[in-house]
């Protein structure tokens, strides 16, 4: 694996296009892809100043939790670290809204996710859901 530091930054109007396309190549996007670039909070991970990846997150401020929508990295950045800094990033954004768990739903059948999840602490509260408590703010 060759590391890269990636510069992770919110996601503006101009690059939907592009993630959408990103996703699309990889795991088939569709419109609910497109909902979810347009209206979650999401964050790009650039390498070279180009889209490397994105984290798309849902805030429940009520139950204190944030919710991993999509994690996507592009296929030619892939072992590179890019999941892992946008995971960091997810971590980092849900303590500072005050949240106690970041939440991921990975379906059992898909071992690399679990695998990805669980190397950095998640552990499994349900069907397909992962929980990782965070430290209070």
């Amino acid at each position: 694996m060759t590391y890269r530091k990636a510069e992770i930054r919110p996601t503006r109007p101009e690059d939907e296009a592009l993630l959408f396309g990103l996703a699309r190549l990889d795991r088939g996007a569709d419109e609910r892809t497109l909902d979810v670039l347009e209206h979650e909070t999401t964050f790009v991970a650039e390498i070279e100043g180009r889209p490397a990846g994105y984290v798309a997150l849902v805030v429940d401020a009520d139950a204190g939790r944030v919710r991993i929508d999509q994690l996507f990295v592009a296929p030619e950045h892939e072992a590179e670290g890019v999941g892992r800094q946008l995971l960091e990033y997810a971590e980092g954004f849900a303590i500072a809204q005050g949240a106690g768990a970041l939440d991921v739903v990975a379906a059992e059948d898909d071992a690399r996710a679990v695998a990805f999840y669980r190397g950095r602490g998640f552990v499994p509260v349900g069907d397909d859901l992962f929980e990782l408590v965070l430290p209070r703010a």
